[in-house]
């Protein structure tokens, strides 16, 4: 756990709907081969089922509408829903849906299906176990933290420009990053 972590909970088995508010589901992506532009999702869903004693019993679901992607620019958020890349008129929704888990210490490991414009590829996410802690609200919840590097062109999302003194536009590696909180179903 990091420094600052909370522990509510001695086990943090059970199931847990993500609290989107709370949570962060962006990229990362290289422009012009000179910076990295951020971006994440407004809106999307997700449930899962954590088990301490066996990791391979724990699960989890996402659901993202990929229309809600937000960069702070509404001309590049435009192009990213354009047929040009998520084609969101066509495929308004994407899903991960984990096939494996495995846990080391406060570190875990999810294996599962990314599906993008109707083409699924398994992805690898590692995470770091955040702690837990008891809301105002009387809600049980969980943080974890990760991340993942995909090649976008393995989903299709192949548009690109070369620049005039070499290299490419959008880079193809894009690190996905996750800060999870989840609430603990009662």
């Amino acid at each position: 756990m990091t420094e600052t972590s909370t522990a509510a909970l001695t086990d943090i088995s059970g199931d847990y709907t993500i609290d989107t508010a709370h949570s962060r589901l962006g990229f990362v992506a290289r422009h012009a081969m000179v910076t990295k532009v951020r971006g994440s999702f407004a809106e999307w869903q997700g449930t899962a089922h954590i088990d301490t004693a066996t990791p391979a019993d724990s699960w989890v679901k996402l659901t993202i509408d990929a229309a809600s992607v937000t960069t702070g620019s509404a001309d590049r958020d435009g192009h990213l829903k354009s047929a040009d890349f998520f084609d969101v008129e066509n495929f308004p929704e994407w899903t991960f849906s984990s096939t494996a888990v495995s846990r080391d210490g406060d570190e875990w490991t999810v294996v599962g299906d990314l599906t993008i414009k109707d083409v699924t590829h398994a992805v690898t996410i590692e995470f770091e176990e955040g702690g837990s802690a008891k809301d105002p609200f009387g809600n049980l919840r969980v943080g974890f933290e990760g991340e993942a590097t995909v090649n976008r062109k393995d989903w299709g999302l192949t548009w690109n420009a070369a620049l005039e003194t070499g290299g490419i536009l959008v880079s193809e590696k894009i690190k996905l990053e996750f800060d999870v909180s989840a609430i603990r179903n009662v």
